[in-house]
């Protein structure tokens, strides 16, 4: 039996910390899925979900064991149903911990054979989130240290919309 991994995120849009993470669980596991999740705490969104779909697939071609998926449900339903061993989480600060942590241990309830990981992030990424790209892109600064170049421009586009 082939070990598969989900690692679950709102990517609104994909940022290099995240594909670390997906790289590294990509080495760690027979198949990695990256599901586009939508936060329901977070409003709207800069892009739609199967723009994030294509952003990830297009920024992680480059790993084979990698598919990406979009789910609008529970995160623990969906691992269930991939038959997933694993959810794979990064942790860039403390304050990561305590919201991961519950959301472990939820899932842990609704589906026990499912383990929830933690990889702690790169220092260099430590500060970095979809947030800080956007904020960063909306003020007109060089986004190229912070997402993958094959969304840079669809991302700079986006903010030139708005």
């Amino acid at each position: 039996m082939k070990s598969v991994a989900i690692c679950p995120g709102s990517f609104d849009p994909i940022t290099v910390g995240h594909l670390d993470i997906i790289s590294r669980s990509a080495k760690m596991f027979d198949k990695v899925i990256v599901v586009v999740l939508i936060n329901s705490r977070k409003a709207g969104g800069m892009f739609s979900p199967e723009e994030r779909v294509d952003f990830i697939k297009r920024s992680t071609a480059h790993i084979p064991n990698v598919e990406v998926d979009f789910y609008d449900g529970l995160l623990a339903d969906y691992a269930v149903k991939k038959g997933a061993v694993a959810i794979v989480k990064g942790l860039r600060v403390l304050s990561d911990y305590e919201d991961e942590f519950k959301q472990a241990l939820t899932n842990k309830k609704l589906a026990e054979n499912v383990e929830t990981v933690f990889l702690v992030t790169n220092t260099e990424y430590m500060f970095l989130s979809s947030s800080v790209v956007k904020e960063v892109g909306n003020f007109g600064g060089d986004i190229s240290d912070f997402v993958p170049p094959e969304i840079k421009q669809d991302i700079i586009d986006r903010i030139g919309e708005r």
